[in-house]
């Protein structure tokens, strides 16, 4: 009787760090998880971030395919009434050609708590997003590049 190749019993060595890894994943599993708090979602061919109003920035991208993620705050006057001033915690991830935005906003008269509320939720989404992308991001956003070498211990699980 021939073994059957593929029989994990037959394979004597651990597959390697560096295999890649293939998992179909669509926006909606993404804007129902990763971006579950956000107060709007939506998809698009291109970022709807108007540059001229990004007061903070911080991006994450890929090692591979060029995909990224990106943590903005803006802040902008509401269309209706011009008095009002919102300030917007955006993250916005890039897959392919697909772009995912989620956004958390407030006017910026609100209370501290709700300020406090929506840099957290968007914080903690970038984060989750970040990792997709294989970078992790700690709290205060602090992007940790990988070390030098990327050989990771075998005694490790």
């Amino acid at each position: 009787m021939k073994p059957i190749e593929d029989d994990e019993s037959a394979r004597s060595d651990d597959p390697s760090w560096d295999a890649p890894l293939t998992i179909t994943v669509t926006p909606a599993g993404l804007l129902n998880t990763v971006f579950a708090t956000a107060q709007s979602v939506h998809t698009a061919w291109r970022t709807c971030v108007d540059d001229s109003l990004v007061m903070a920035e911080t991006t994450v991208v890929s090692e591979f395919g060029g995909n990224h993620c990106r943590f903005l705050e803006m802040e902008y006057a509401d269309e209706e009434v011009a008095e009002e001033t919102w300030h917007d915690w955006t993250v916005e991830m890039r897959v392919g050609e697909i772009f995912l935005l989620a956004h958390w906003r407030t006017r910026v008269n609100d209370s501290p708590s709700d300020w406090d509320w929506c840099a957290r939720e968007a914080e903690s989404a970038f984060m989750q997003a970040a990792a997709l992308l294989g970078r992790r991001v700690r709290r205060g956003l602090a992007i940790e590049q990988p070390p030098e070498s990327t050989r990771t211990p075998s005694t490790r699980h």
